[in-house]
């Protein structure tokens, strides 16, 4: 099979593709045995449609002669990845069911291991109902919200799937998560998301399946300490109701995710090499949906035809900061994702159909080790509590969020009065000047980003906006320093993988490197 790209306009048909891709090559559509898409992005500018990439199988001849063309055909990239049986026998733990740990699970368990999923979280169904009553009477779960439990952070965050250029790891995952109910079209759609509301079904059904290959969860249970004797693991302690539990392991994958900052300190304390990483620091925006998709869209397309408008943007101060959007939530709402008590911290989320009357995405500063007053590893880890603690202060000891109509954070005033746009923060707002729980450096970078964000998308900076923060937890502000074969530098059977790790930055990243980490302890990533 060989990959073309191709454009298409809106409304496009299975023959279009056929005839679009006889357009371009010099075949015969007889000589076409079958066709996939690999990718599509929906182009604005110019043309109005699909930037398609697609597999085009021809006879094994009929592609060698075509591949010559180099400019108009490439080379398909390999998508099957086989899970052979372990030669290799562990007893595996993983620890965390966040997109790291279940796919480092669902491999070890494929391949004929049974792994032990602890999670110190709840199962993802009774996780929902917790984070639900959460939002309802802000009485706050610190070890199963929004942060913690199976599921991990992404679970609340729409499930977005960026994943750039796609190899056999990513289209595993992409994979698995149709088969485990996702729409077919998140294989090939840039930008595609799982949604909200969808997602403890997907979970539900990746962990019955990890279960029926062997493995075991055990939630509600807590890593308390790693047991190390002449630099190997022999052992972890777990707390799980009330006691204190040794499980005899030779084998730990650390999928704990970006706030698991209690087990980050633990692990610290046991001397794992760590070093500080930058992060991002900002707050939520809130636009109207529909006025979002008409500064993105104007009159080319319809929400109807292509869903609900979506923007990333970036700019780079004179300061040497970046300011940029992030986890973008068109037709979504701003999520309370508070995972220590007296803190406040936001996310936000879609559903499936994101038909949710505001739009919203974080913007954040760059921040980097140089801003966290220490070269302390875990400096970064303060910094954010030191935010999430003032915007709780702030907020009258509540965990009602800090917010403020745009228009007012720009020209310095603060009031309670709203305009067209209302947060959809679920615990309530109070009025607030960002200047009270965030640096003036982020502060006054985002003032500039938001002038600049208006200079490229005219009409971003609309009055009635709404900002609430605090946001800090884009990503880990800690990496667990590892080998190659994704030890922990000194110690033989620690494994630290995916965002908790510092290895990635994402749902599809993080599920990527626990199956990449799981192949390479078993010999199996080639």
């Amino acid at each position: 099979m060989i990959k073309t790209d191709i454009f298409l306009p809106i409304g496009y048909t299975s023959a279009d593709i056929e005839n679009k891709i006889c357009e371009k090559l010099p075949v015969r559509r007889s000589e076409i045995k079958s066709t996939v898409i690999i990718s599509k992005e929906l182009r604005l500018d110019g043309d109005i449609g699909y930037k398609l990439s697609v597999g085009v199988a021809f006879c094994e001849e009929r592609e060698a002669g075509l591949l010559k063309m180099k400019k108009k055909v490439f080379a398909m990239p390999e998508l099957s990845l086989t899970v052979r049986e372990a030669d290799k026998r562990i007893s595996p733990v993983v620890v965390g069911a966040g997109p790291a740990g279940l796919f480092c699970a669902l491999v070890l368990a494929e391949a004929g291991l049974k792994p032990l999923v602890i999670e110190r979280g709840e199962s993802v169904e009774k996780r929902e109902q917790t984070v639900k009553r959460f939002f309802t009477d802000a009485n706050l779960n610190t070890e199963s919200n929004v942060q913690f439990g199976e599921g991990g952070a992404g679970a609340f965050s729409d499930g977005k799937l960026k994943y750039g250029l796609i190899n056999k790891y990513k289209y595993k995952v992409l994979k698995e998560f149709v088969h485990a109910g996702a729409s077919e079209d998140i294989l090939w759609t840039k930008g595609a998301h799982l949604g909200t509301d969808k997602l403890p079904s997907i979970v539900h059904h990746i962990r019955e399946k990890i279960i029926a290959l062997g493995g075991s969860f055990s939630f509600n249970t807590k890593l308390s300490d790693v047991l190390i004797k002449g630099g190997k693991v022999y052992a972890v302690k777990v707390e799980r109701e009330g006691r204190t539990e040794e499980i005899e392991t030779d084998a730990v994958f650390l999928a704990i995710g970006h706030s698991a900052r209690d087990t980050i300190e633990m692990l610290y304390s046991k001397g794992l090499s760590m070093e500080a990483k930058g992060f991002g620091i900002g707050m939520r925006i809130e636009h109207p949906r529909e006025y979002i998709n008409s500064l993105i869209y104007k009159d080319k397309v319809s929400e109807s035809e292509v869903g609900a408008a979506s923007y990333h943007l970036v700019s780079h101060l004179p300061s040497g900061r970046s300011v940029y959007s992030f986890c973008m939530c068109p037709g979504g709402t701003v999520v309370a994702a508070s995972g220590e008590a007296g803190g406040i911290c936001t996310n936000g989320m879609s559903e499936y159909k994101r038909d949710a009357d505001n739009s919203n995405s974080a913007l954040l500063v760059s921040v980097s080790p140089s801003d966290f007053g220490s070269e302390h590893p875990l400096a970064g880890i303060r910094l954010q509590r030191e935010i999430e603690r003032a915007a709780y202060r702030t907020s009258g000891n509540s965990y009602a969020a800090p917010a403020i109509r745009l228009s007012e954070f720009l020209s310095g005033g603060v009031s309670s009065e709203l305009g067209s746009v209302r947060p959809s923060y679920p615990i309530g707002t109070v009025a607030a000047r960002p200047e009270n729980y965030l640096p003036s450096y982020i502060t006054d970078s985002l003032k500039e980003g938001i002038a600049s964000f208006d200079d490229w998308l005219g009409g971003f900076a609309y009055p009635d906006a709404v900002l609430t923060g605090a946001e800090a937890r884009s990503t880990s502000p800690v990496r667990i320093l590892r080998r190659e074969d994704f030890s922990a530098l000194g110690t033989e059977g620690l494994y630290p993988i995916g965002e908790g790790g510092g290895y990635a930055g994402g749902i599809v990243s993080a599920a990527t490197d626990g199956l990449c980490a799981a192949l390479t302890v078993m010999g199996q990533n080639e």
